[in-house]
């Protein structure tokens, strides 16, 4: 696969550093029922990457020790590691804010019937991917009934409560299917509303639009089409200053299945670990864990950037929490 972090790392993105720490978002690992072509993680139903107990532990210490607002899961399919159901009953006991970031159709697989229930139990807010609200474009971009399947998943979550209950939020996220950037976000979000009622019935609360990051297998998609340099202009091209305030790594830490640090899911998938007083404090010589950091504070360290910052700061701005403005 061709890999874009060579042409990534020398920028002139503008330096930026943390503010207060509030959420730990954790990939549980890269195993998923699905090999979408906008992953930024390569998941897939092969991958065999997963937390451990003893890192799911130190998860919950670190939530603990500093007193985080949010545990944000993410994956692969992070419902599909063994561990994920005591990582957010402990998290809940806590009073953290837990977001399941799903796929929605992993509901639906053999084993996992229980998991929709588990997640209202547990009153957890469930941040969807559902690409489009046509068929045609969700199967272009995650595979053949992958609709069908999101479909019946919305429809089982509405019944119990998702979407209308205030304490059971269900949000779902645009990627675009291509090298181009996301519509405006409350203009999608109407169209999105009313399209999932009319054809199906469904309801829920925001659309995130996310921007598709340069890197993984996305990028690796670019390099090939020879897309790559249009991209990153189209990005520079629309690079909006007032972004710079709400990215999502001024206030979070990204943290791989391993327990090693970044300061964002993208840089994890580079392989650019956090840094504190501007060097290394890891358990090897390349990464920071996150046991090392339980006694740290994080606010006002420096965050490493890179060419994909701009896709966090064009246009409407992208984060895992949708457009900044």
């Amino acid at each position: 696969m061709l890999d874009t972090r060579p042409l990534l790392k020398d920028t002139d993105f503008p330096l930026i550093r943390r503010g207060q720490l509030q959420t730990l978002q954790a990939n549980l690992g890269y195993l998923c029922n699905l090999s979408c072509t906008h992953c930024h993680v390569n998941a897939g139903p092969r991958r065999t990457e997963l937390m451990d107990r003893e890192t799911i532990d130190t998860l919950l210490a670190f939530l603990h020790r500093h007193q985080l607002s949010c545990l944000d899961v993410t994956g692969g399919a992070p419902e599909m590691n063994p561990h994920f159901c005591d990582l957010v009953s402990a998290a809940r006991a806590m009073g953290v804010t837990v977001i399941d970031r799903c796929n929605l159709t992993v509901l639906l697989e053999p084993g996992f019937e229980h998991m929709a229930a588990f997640l209202a139990g547990q009153r957890v807010c469930i941040t969807a991917s559902l690409p489009c609200y046509a068929e045609n474009n969700v199967a272009e971009q995650r595979g053949k009934g992958v609709y069908e399947n999101s479909v019946t998943a919305l429809q089982r979550l509405n019944q119990l409560g998702y979407g209308s209950d205030p304490e059971l939020p269900l949000n779902l996220v645009y990627n675009p299917n291509g090298d181009f950037l996301p519509p405006p976000q409350q203009q999608l979000q109407a169209d999105y509303k009313r399209e999932l009622m009319d054809r199906h019935g469904i309801v829920f609360n925001e659309l995130l639009t996310i921007t598709n990051m340069p890197i993984s297998r996305f990028g690796s998609v670019l390099l090939a089409k020879g897309r790559y340099e249009n991209y990153m202009q189209l990005l520079k091209d629309s690079y909006d200053a007032a972004n710079l305030p709400a990215v999502m790594c001024r206030s979070l830490i990204s943290v791989d299945w391993r327990g090693y640090v970044y300061d964002c899911d993208f840089n994890q998938m580079l392989d650019w670990p956090l840094r504190v007083d501007g060097q290394l404090i890891a358990s090897d010589q390349h990464r920071v864990h996150l046991r090392d950091l339980l006694e740290r504070d994080l606010s006002q360290r420096q965050i490493v950037v890179g060419e994909h910052c701009y896709g966090c700061t064009a246009g409407q701005g992208s984060s895992c929490s949708g457009a900044l403005a």
